[in-house]
């Protein structure tokens, strides 16, 4: 499977100025945190846990720099109570969130998160954009920066695990 769609939503976040990006370790980003830490321009963090990566946007905003979380679908819950911060101060939050749990997910774990994902987030207040085919990618990214970065907004993009493959870790 091709992932031309990284190199493109890296050179995006790059046009529209983002500084800062939090992450978890997750398969689905490496290649776009590898480009992220490679560059003296952005600085990158590997986060502990995902609601660290929202104080830390907060706290760019706040310091006048953009910034954007790459989270797995599976931390998604972990950030709901934060969001409430991005919601009461009206600060930009842009995420990109690989999808688990949907297209022939092996750990059933990753499952009830996957289904309530985008619910969760939108009951939170984010605005969801799903991207389902990687030629959507990179534009549903810079739409997404854009409302964002123009209205002080919470904006979660969804990459479906279509898009990234079955991962399958008994080979």
């Amino acid at each position: 499977m091709s992932k031309e769609w990284v190199t493109d939503v890296y050179s995006t976040i790059k046009a529209i100025g983002v500084q800062q990006v939090a992450y978890v370790p997750d398969a689905g980003h490496t290649q776009l945190i590898k480009l992220c830490d490679a560059d003296p321009g952005i600085h990158s963090v590997s986060l502990t846990t995902e609601e660290e990566g929202v104080a830390m946007l907060g706290g760019a905003w706040l310091g006048g720099q953009k910034a954007m979380m790459l989270i797995q679908s599976s931390g998604v819950g972990n950030c709901i109570n934060m969001l409430a911060l991005i919601q009461e101060c009206r600060m930009p939050f842009l995420t990109i969130v690989t999808m688990r749990g949907e297209w022939g997910e092996f750990n059933p774990w990753q499952c009830p998160m996957g289904q309530s994902t985008q619910a969760a987030l939108e009951s939170a207040g984010v605005f969801v954009l799903r991207a389902d085919d990687e030629k959507e990618i990179p534009e549903t990214v810079r739409a997404a920066a854009l409302l964002a970065f123009n209205s002080n907004r919470a904006v979660a993009v969804l990459i479906g695990q279509k898009v990234l493959g079955i991962k399958d870790f008994n080979k």
